[in-house]
């Protein structure tokens, strides 16, 4: 009897710790299913959770700084296209006009024959200098960009764009209104000009960037009017190296050195000269300045922070005020150093020019205030050492005028420091 109930109560045990094992089994299968799903979603940025909200936060902070505001950062393209839309209402088309020989139109004869062309003439209209009856007409010869940067009508172009005396101006804003363009001043240095319209004092202006601080790989936009033709063209690229010394011309024996400009490879063509290079948040960097010939996309702009004093100078002055230190001078090279048995092959050497009237040293500038004299080499200019990547005429144009700088020279066989006051160019 004992026997039988033994075996009773085994076989319920057997069957109870089945069940627990089957229950277990089940809620083991359901939970690890769950936190399986949830861990995944959560992998992907789900349920409303972000791992990366941590790392989003240092940026933000890093972006926008201590101040705990949060700063979106949205895509390259809603950021370029937001950029565009924001600039291009202050970047402007300059047309160049001038008088130029009147045209008559004749029709060729429609019997003449020419074995390598239409051998039965075109009968069409052709152009020939009027010889008969002379005179001058106004016709467009080019085009250039430009931006505006205050709201009564100041607008930065290249040197290069405004060259010509003899010429007129006019710029077409992104309305396409016309106004004639007065030439304010023209930077002796760099490839810079300042032109004013009259267009009332609510004009849209772009704002400037610090372009000192620049990286290679920047995503960058130009705007301009390309060929002279394409108004307000677009184009994105990066920038492709920094502090680039080049000589850029124009074919026709005119050429002049550009000092630390930015390298891009946003499409630049003809006509694009004068227009702004932007970021991605529509502000100014550079302004266009050359394109590489026989290259594909390798264009320069010259950094905004060498512009924006001559800016402030018209603003002030009416005028470009530029410090100067008074010598004609010739850098030192490899091949001077050997030719002339120099002690460097650095610096610049203070020589007189071909004319008797071109002085060496200007009488009465502030070099001949400091003794300077014909033959001395300059070496520095305030700690900065004189070569290929650092020229003393962009040395000076840092400066502001009054500004005292000491420079180290070589004067009668030995080196020496003299101060400097740098005075206004005449």
């Amino acid at each position: 009897m004992l026997n039988q109930e033994n075996k009773e109560i085994a076989i319920a045990y057997r069957k109870m710790l089945f069940g627990i094992i089957v229950i277990v089994f089940i809620f083991s299968s359901f939970f690890g299913a769950v936190f399986g799903y949830m861990a995944g979603n959560l992998g992907q940025g789900k349920l409303g959770l972000n791992f990366s909200k941590k790392e989003k936060n240092q940026q933000n902070s890093q972006a926008g700084g201590n101040s705990g505001q949060t700063v979106n950062f949205p895509d390259e393209e809603t950021a370029v296209t937001a950029a565009v839309e924001k600039a291009s209402p202050a970047v402007v088309s300059i047309i160049i006009s001038k008088d130029v020989p009147k045209i008559q139109d004749f029709f060729s004869d429609p019997f003449s024959f020419d074995p390598f062309f239409n051998p039965f003439g075109s009968g069409q209209p052709q152009n020939q200098p009027n010889s008969g009856q002379g005179g001058t007409q106004k016709q467009e010869i080019g085009g250039g960009s430009g931006f505006i940067v205050a709201k009564d009508g100041l607008i930065v172009t290249n040197k290069h764009v405004v060259s010509d005396a003899e010429a007129s101006y006019t710029v077409m804003t992104n309305d396409e209104k016309k106004y004639d363009a007065k030439v304010m001043a023209i930077d002796p240095i760099n490839d810079v000009a300042i032109l004013k319209i009259d267009a009332g004092n609510n004009l849209p202006v772009l704002g400037l960037a610090d372009s000192g601080n620049l990286k290679i790989g920047q995503t960058v936009i130009a705007i301009g009017n390309s060929l002279g033709e394409f108004r307000n063209t677009v184009s994105k690229g990066i920038i492709s190296g920094l502090k680039r010394n080049v000589t850029a011309g124009n074919g026709f024996e005119q050429a002049e050195t550009l000092s630390e400009v930015i390298q891009t490879d946003a499409a630049i063509n003809p006509g694009n000269s004068g227009g702004p290079l932007l970021n991605v948040s529509g502000q100014v960097i550079g302004v266009n300045v050359a394109m590489a010939q026989g290259a594909e996309n390798i264009g320069f702009a010259l950094p905004i922070n060498l512009v924006k004093k001559d800016i402030e100078s018209v603003k002030a002055h009416g005028k470009i005020v530029q410090p100067y230190l008074g010598v004609r001078y010739m850098p030192i090279t490899d091949e001077i150093q050997k030719q002339n048995n120099l002690p460097y092959n650095y610096g610049v050497l203070v020589v007189r020019g071909q004319r008797v009237t071109d002085f060496a040293v200007v009488p009465g500038s502030p070099a001949d205030k400091a003794g300077i004299i014909e033959n001395d080499i300059i070496l520095e200019m305030s700690g900065v050492k004189i070569d290929s990547e650092h020229q003393l005429a962009d040395q000076i144009a840092k400066a502001d005028v009054g500004d005292t700088v000491t420079l180290k020279i070589w004067h009668k066989g030995e080196e020496k420091t003299v101060q400097v006051k740098l005075e206004e160019r005449k």
